[in-house]
């Protein structure tokens, strides 16, 4: 299935794409840095005295500042009538201008602007991973015509071509194999560690890698419209929406705004018929635009969120942004990828069964004596397992089944239970694909001789993180592209009840979003294919650094190791934080709804509404500061 969104690009589209700028050359950052140096400048001067050149580097710093978000709120404003805290910036640093206060509009100016320069970039990092993404997908492809294989581009390919897929190669658009039998690894589409084997009528997805023998496999779609590029439309999708989701101090703007400057204009209007004095109306209501300027609402969320951020980075969480942040601390649901997040991404030999006149160290040394000369990911975990194994001759290997040799003047065989019977062994197999293993039969001369499982671990500390989060209420739903028995038995492990297996990006996409709408959701995942349900989510957490980048730019969150037990203490932290950010809106609201009726009534003038400004944006600096102290506490105590 497809998604079709006017923003879908192919390879060769993205490598046109401008690189990201680093900070040092985006105008985005050097703007604000040049109106806060400017700024700052200015003040010195004008505490030695030299008024003149202190009053134009104030003015510059303003326009500086004002040029980064001064046309976007009115753009907003007067095409689709959206009202935020830019707008309303942008009315009280003009009603400070206009009172002759231009430092105070400087200040404002400035401090808004880092705060949008700090959300830009974050945006920049996430359309970044789009382009690793559809790297995935190779430019040419081989394609049969008639009696002949040409080489094409991939976004030339149409549904019915028939492909040929050599070993090692990317197949270029979703399929249907048409001859040949292999192993696909199927990581770029399911995150599953362990191959898919593959015949004949089999589905094959974009970005899959052919393992073994060769194939030919028939288009189901077009080469610009296959399952990777699915995921980029709905990892813009669902970034653009985030993206629109308000912030927390625009959220507030929006019923300030309008109210603040109704509120004026009666002001000026009112109090001038009644008094017959237009000039002491008007300034006064000019005033209240000044009163009513959300200076210590403009610093109260960033610098908690600054300092909260900093704080998480010296225990390995990376966040991206601000609003990001605000999001963490309101998570109420995780939803977790299986592999490489819940497991290890390392399969492992985790059991051996026999026949009675064979030994387990027999059987494992067989296969391994065989599986050497296979590049299969099996062949790894039992060669790992068996290093010291004796060589094999005459080794063949059936792509998709299994490998035959042998070894001391014994024929040996090693393969899937559907290439080579079980005999005796029927219960032990059927045991160990019940608790999710994937099996390997070893024959010796035509007679079963053992069966090896091999299984992705959990990871240790699992169970109790689950059994943690449950304590301080949160809910964890396991997400998998793995069949339903293998994810049933590990989630039993983990101690996680709702398993949503068989999960295709798309799956898990609409499975972040159904679980939204009932209350804040977290992600975590480390796979391109977890990248749209990273970006769905109320917040997506990209599982260690050597995670796919696509999951790590598609997240808003990064864990730099890969230890669970950093997410309750991440919660804990941001939950805290979060307290603190409260604490300071509530403060900062608290001081506007103290100053307007100050204003209105002339008990405060325009010097003396300033001064208690600089006064509660010390107190929320203050106590914003609080968010860099870290707290550890022990992983199993409840919140």
């Amino acid at each position: 299935m497809s998604v079709a969104t006017p923003s879908r690009r192919t390879p060769a589209d993205l490598d046109d794409d401008e690189e990201d700028l680093a900070w040092y050359r985006s105008p985005s950052v050097l703007i604000p840095i040049a109106s806060g140096t400017t700024f700052l400048t200015g003040l010195a001067l004008a505490f030695a005295g030299a008024r003149i050149p202190a009053v134009a580097l104030s003015w510059a710093a303003l326009l500086l500042g004002a040029s980064t978000f001064v046309p976007g709120a009115l753009r907003r404003f007067f095409t689709k009538g959206r009202i935020g805290i830019g707008l309303l910036m942008t009315i009280s640093a003009t009603g400070a201008v206009i009172l002759g206060y231009v430092e105070e509009a400087a200040a404002l100016a400035f401090l808004y602007s880092i705060a949008e320069a700090l959300e830009d970039k974050a945006m920049d990092r996430a359309r970044a991973g789009l382009r690793a993404l559809l790297k995935l997908v190779p430019e040419t492809a081989l394609v049969k015509r008639g009696n002949a294989t040409v080489e094409v581009e991939a976004k030339e390919l149409r549904a019915g071509d028939v492909l040929v897929i050599r070993p090692g190669e990317r197949i270029a658009t979703d399929g249907v194999v048409k001859s040949g039998r292999s192993s696909l690894d199927t990581s770029a589409i399911t995150g599953e560690s362990i191959p898919v084997d593959v015949e004949p009528g089999a589905d094959a997805s974009a970005g899959s890698i052919n393992t073994t023998g060769a194939l030919e496999v028939e288009a189901t779609a077009a080469g610009t419209d296959n399952s990777l590029t699915t995921i980029v439309g709905l990892v813009e999708r669902a970034q653009a929406v985030k993206g629109d989701r308000a912030r927390l101090a625009d959220r507030i703007a929006r019923p300030l705004v309008p109210g603040v400057m109704v509120l004026a204009v009666l002001v000026g209007v009112v109090g001038s018929l009644l008094s017959g004095d237009p000039g002491l109306w008007i300034t006064r209501a000019l005033v209240v635009l000044v009163a009513a300027s959300p200076c210590a609402l403009a610093i109260a969320v960033p610098v908690t969120v600054v300092s909260a951020i900093g704080a998480a980075s010296k225990f390995g969480v990376v966040v991206k942004s601000g609003a990001a942040f605000e999001r963490f601390g309101g998570i109420r649901h995780l939803a977790v990828d299986k592999t490489g997040t819940l497991t290890r991404n390392d399969p492992t030999v985790a059991r051996i069964v026999t026949v009675a006149d064979v030994t387990e160290q027999e059987v494992l040394a067989w296969a391994a004596s065989l599986e050497a000369h296979s590049t299969h990911p099996l062949a790894t975990a039992i060669t790992r397992a068996a290093p010291d194994a004796p060589p094999a001759q005459d080794v063949s290997e059936t792509a998709g089944s299994g490998v035959a040799g042998t070894l001391i003047g014994t024929r040996v065989a090693v393969g899937s239970p559907r290439w080579l019977g079980t005999g005796a062994l029927a219960d032990g197999v059927a045991a160990m694909e019940s608790e999710g293993m994937t099996v390997v039969v070893v024959h010796r001369d035509g007679q079963p001789a053992g069966a090896i499982g091999v299984r992705d671990e959990l990871r240790p500390e699992v169970p109790e993180v689950v059994a943690t989060l449950a304590k301080r209420g949160m809910g964890v739903t396991m997400l998998t592209g793995d069949n339903a028995r293998t994810a049933a038995a590990l989630a039993a492990q983990a101690g996680i009840t709702d398993v949503r297996a068989g999960q295709r990006p798309e799956d898990k996409a609409a499975a972040v979003t159904a679980l939204s709408a009932i209350q804040p959701v977290a992600m975590i995942g480390d796979g391109i294919n977890d990248a749209p349900a990273l970006a769905a989510a109320d917040l997506g957490i990209a599982m260690g650094v050597k995670g796919a980048d696509a999951a790590i730019e598609s997240a808003d969150v990064a864990f730099t190791g890969n230890d669970l037990r950093l997410i309750p203490r991440a919660l804990d932290h941001a939950r805290r934080s979060r307290t603190i950010i409260d604490q300071n809106v509530a403060l900062s609201i608290a001081i506007i709804a103290l100053l307007l009726p100050l204003a209105i009534t002339g008990v405060l003038g325009l010097g003396a509404v300033v001064l208690v400004h600089e006064g509660a944006e010390v107190i929320v600096i203050l106590n914003g500061l609080r968010a860099a102290r870290q707290r550890t506490a022990s992983i199993g105590q409840g919140a």
